[in-house]
């Protein structure tokens, strides 16, 4: 028997600041060899249906978290025009598979999960790599105001008292994404220019699908934490190279795969000159100095679908949730 489970279901059996730790130990066994995960690859949809060019990206990401009982195998899909059909941007399901056996275990609304585990970055980010405020609250400034907008601040709430958020986005999405926030308890704003959102801002997201830099890189501060989680191709930038250049460290969850992102391929640097996420999620990471800047470049990781998807697979299977048939 398989177990299905809904969008619904699946919000239901997720809890944010559980998957928070879950994403840091995925992580960390991810920078310590203990995964297997195949190359991603990601490819043109939709060609020749209204007309010669493709509609989004198709993605598939294989994984598997040594000593668990499933691996994960998620199928993506990435269309920009999704937004103006009032539909989300991305959409995912994500297939367990029994280890022992290859049989099939669940099959899962994986959007949310994509979402959570990619907020879930930014958390374990600013948890080890964010400048001490001293307990006077984080300022963030948000780059985007889409879902991963909402879900980086979201989970960053989990893991730091935020004093100040602003958030910026060419449309007036803005508005509805700082009131969203604004009703979760999150003191967020809506801003009108980069500049704004980024200045005095201790930590920084870009959640874009931007293919130029998204903010001015001179409104930057000094020992600020950049997140970026926006870029996951080569055609994809939202971060200046000058701000790259600047950084104390750039850290990456997959280095080799951040390399070949618009964000890099703009910069001079190459993929050993990334620090795997895991490895201070492991270690801890001492600043050189309270001015320097930290920057964080993710295209996200099968290993933190996995991680996640058998943490909600056993809280919905202990609570009695979903539904199971035979395939």
């Amino acid at each position: 028997m398989v177990l299905v489970l809904s969008a619904e279901e699946v919000e239901r059996s997720l809890d944010l600041a559980e998957l928070v730790d879950v994403v840091d130990d995925a992580l960390i066994k991810q920078a310590a060899g203990e995964v297997e995960r195949p190359h991603r690859p990601h490819f043109p949809v939709g060609a020749g249906l209204d007309g010669e060019g493709p509609s989004g990206t198709g993605i598939a990401m294989p994984a598997y978290v040594h000593g668990a009982d499933n691996y994960a195998t998620k199928l993506v899909g990435v269309h920009e025009g999704n937004a103006e059909r009032g539909l989300p941007t991305i959409n995912a399901q994500i297939a367990l598979t029994d280890a022992r056996t290859g049989l099939p275990k669940a099959f899962m609304a994986g959007t949310t999960i994509t979402n959570a585990r990619t907020g879930c970055i930014g958390a374990v980010s600013v948890r080890e790599l964010g400048p001490d405020t001293d307990d006077e609250g984080l300022s963030l400034g948000v780059i985007g105001a889409g879902a991963q907008a909402r879900w980086q601040t979201r989970a960053i709430a989990t893991v730091a008292t935020l004093s100040d958020v602003r958030i910026h986005s060419p449309s007036d999405s803005r508005v509805a994404c700082a009131a969203d926030l604004d009703s979760d308890g999150i003191p967020a704003r809506a801003v009108d220019t980069p500049g704004e959102a980024v200045e005095g801002a201790d930590v920084v997201v870009t959640a874009t699908t931007a293919t130029e830099p998204v903010f001015p890189p001179d409104a930057l501060d000094a020992g600020a934490l950049v997140v970026a989680i926006g870029a996951f191709t080569e055609e994809m930038q939202e971060v200046d190279p000058l701000v790259l250049e600047r950084a104390e460290r750039v850290f990456a969850d997959v280095p080799e795969e951040v390399a070949g992102t618009g964000d890099l391929l703009a910069s001079d640097l190459r993929a050993d000159d990334l620090v795997e996420l895991g490895v201070p999620l492991t270690d801890g990471y001492v600043r050189e100095s309270p001015e320097g800047v930290l920057v964080v470049v993710s295209v996200g990781s099968a290993t933190l679908d996995a991680a996640a998807g058998e943490t909600v697979y056993r809280e919905a299977r202990d609570a009695g949730d979903g539904t199971e048939v035979s395939l």
